[in-house]
């Protein structure tokens, strides 16, 4: 059995839906992203980062949420999360460096200066311009599913789950306003494994 290293309001979400998906039996050991138990030794020596989550599968232990994703759609395949050919395989990899690069940083900024930092800390100019820069990744998500309803395709995969996760914050972050968009990422996070993962209302 897998184990994964977090607690369900952190990034380990993202491996945790991805398990709940392929039907996975995996152990959450919590481990909060803020507590001491990340900086401790034992933890250090699974993730240097000390940070959450981190995967253990046998003698392989990985850290980064994402990548713990692709390595669990991937190895598990039969599942439905992978590509069925190279293209689509590309096309994963594409959609989630593009969840790394393009929109995680500013949704990050946005979620910071709003919620996460000390009243004092927060920068309301650094939100708002996190959600302008945000605009342009949310038309680029609109133009791409105008004739497909997932993003590599016709159906629901890794790629999916992987940018719907980094961006489970949609709405708020202006996503409303991209019809297509918005519509996606409904689909995705209804999903059964989405709002098990998350603690959503069923």
């Amino acid at each position: 059995m897998i184990k994964i290293y977090g607690i369900h309001k952190s990034r380990a979400v993202r491996p945790l839906w991805t398990a709940e998906e392929l039907g996975i039996p995996y152990e959450l050991v919590e481990t909060h992203h803020a507590g001491p138990e990340v900086k401790s030794a034992q933890y250090l020596a699974l993730n240097p980062n000390g940070q959450v989550p981190t995967l253990v599968d046998g003698e392989l232990v990985l850290f980064e949420s994402l990548a713990i994703d692709l390595y669990l759609a991937k190895k598990h395949a039969g599942g439905g999360l992978w590509a069925r050919d190279a293209h689509g395989e590309a096309r994963i990899f594409q959609w989630t460096l593009w969840a790394a690069t393009e929109a995680e940083p500013l949704a990050r900024q946005w979620f910071r200066h709003t919620s996460f930092l000390p009243a004092a800390e927060r920068n309301p100019a650094m939100a708002e311009a996190a959600l302008a820069e945000l605009r342009s990744r949310f038309a680029v998500l609109e133009h791409t599913l105008q004739a497909q309803d997932y993003l590599t395709g016709d159906r629901f995969t890794v790629a999916d789950l992987n940018v719907a996760a980094v961006l489970q914050r949609f709405v708020l972050l202006g996503g409303a306003a991209y019809p297509r968009a918005l519509a996606w990422h409904k689909r995705c996070l209804g999903r059964p494994a989405a709002v098990k993962a998350f603690g959503l209302p069923g």
